[in-house]
């Protein structure tokens, strides 16, 4: 739940606005590093199950919640005479509410959809071909935080070709690279399960989000 929450925050703090182009190819700064939260998303439902990912989602988004009113709150406190540092901070803490309000609608929908896509594909395969379902499960959770992240809080600031094209590629990259965790992920998920003796099955489980119990 650490390293979610950590990846989570350092990707929407410090990537989430940065558009980068390499070789012609324009994407989001911050989407090398977002898909790791969704890794860890896939190890905790498949291992633990969907009851307790959500806990680790609801942990996510208060910790988000809690960032942005923190960024908030410093920006508020006028600075000292001389202090030739407000401007900067504004420039990289300064997320507008709308931005704000973007990430976490985009968080909140995405992560679910994620956990909710795996477990019901884990019922549905048996446990067999891990495979399927965290790439599965990403196509699906990246597909609607992207649709939801990026014309919520960059339509009419970014121009439409622009935004069109940093949604798509950044949702392209973001399942490719679950793409490439696929061995790591199967380390993880097959070290914990054996260590914990744990490979729980969503059969009896209430799916709602809005609930903290296991």
């Amino acid at each position: 739940m650490a390293a979610f929450v950590t990846v989570l925050l350092c990707a929407n703090v410090i990537g989430a606005a940065k558009v980068a182009e390499i070789g012609g190819f324009v994407f989001g700064a911050g989407v090398l590093f977002f898909p790791i939260s969704y890794v860890f998303g896939d190890v905790l439902t498949e291992v633990y199950g969907y009851a307790r990912a959500r806990k680790v989602v609801w942990a996510g988004f208060g910790a988000l919640a809690f960032a942005s009113f923190m960024s908030w709150a410093i920006l508020a406190f006028p600075p000292a005479e001389g202090w030739p540092h407000q401007g900067a901070y504004e420039t990289v803490f300064g997320s507008t509410p709308r931005i704000v309000l973007a990430s976490l609608m985009a968080y909140f929908s995405g992560e679910f959809c994620n956990s909710y896509v795996l477990a019901k594909m884990k019922l549905a395969s048996e446990g067999r071909q891990l495979w399927t379902r965290t790439i599965g499960s990403t196509i699906v959770g990246e597909a609607v935080d992207s649709a939801i992240f990026y014309p919520v809080a960059f339509f009419w600031v970014w121009e439409p070709e622009l935004l069109w094209r940093v949604m798509v590629s950044n949702y392209l990259l973001k399942v490719l690279w679950e793409a490439l965790m696929t061995p790591f992920t199967y380390r993880v998920v097959n070290f914990l399960k054996r260590a914990e003796s744990e490979d729980y099955f969503d059969r009896d489980t209430n799916f709602t989000p809005f609930s903290l119990q296991t």
